[in-house]
C-alpha cells in the first residue's frame, strides 16, 4: 500500500469512531441480506460479534506501516473461521459488505481512492485468512505486501 492510502484508511477509520458499533451492525445486516445462509455461523450475540471486528479493524489501521507481525494471526484467525464454517468465496461479500457500511458511515465522504485504499487492506487481509485456512489442504495463499 502507498503512504497516501494508509492516510485515507486511517483517516476515514478515525471519521467513523463515534459511529463503529451502528456501522458494524449495518455490515453485518448487508452480509446476512446478501447471504442469509450466513446469519448461522454467528454465534455469539451481534453486539459482542460487532465490538471483535471494531477491535480487529483497529488493529489493521494500527498495523498499516507494518502488518509483518499480524500475519501469523490473521492465518490463524483464517484457520478459525474455516473451523466455524466461513469458505474462501464469503470473503468476498465480506469485503463489499463492509466498503458499503464504510461509506454509509463516512456519509458520502468516502472518495473513489479511499475506497480503493479499503479495498486493497481488506484483500490483504482475506487473503492471509484464506492461506491460514487453507494450510490444512495444502493451498498458499499470500497477501501482496506492503
Amino acid at each position: 500500500m502507498t503512504r497516501e492510502e494508509k492516510q485515507l484508511i486511517r483517516n476515514s477509520f478515525e471519521a467513523i469512531q463515534d459511529v463503529a458499533q451502528p456501522m458494524v451492525m449495518l455490515f453485518y445486516g448487508k452480509l446476512f441480506e446478501l447471504d442469509p445462509s450466513l446469519r448461522p455461523l454467528f454465534k455469539a450475540p451481534m453486539k459482542d460479534q460487532a465490538a471483535k471486528l471494531v477491535a480487529t479493524l483497529q488493529v489493521a489501521v494500527d498495523s498499516l506501516d507494518n502488518l509483518e507481525p499480524l500475519l501469523p494471526k490473521l492465518r490463524n484467525l483464517g484457520q478459525q473461521h474455516a473451523d466455524y464454517g466461513v469458505l474462501p468465496r464469503h470473503y468476498e461479500l465480506v469485503e463489499q459488505s463492509l466498503i458499503w457500511a464504510i461509506t454509509r458511515a463516512l456519509e458520502g465522504g468516502c472518495s473513489p481512492a479511499t475506497r480503493t485504499a479499503w479495498q486493497t487492506l481488506l484483500r490483504a487481509i482475506s487473503a492471509e485468512m484464506i492461506a491460514g485456512a487453507s494450510v490444512g489442504e495444502g493451498l498458499s495463499v499470500t497477501a501482496p505486501r506492503t
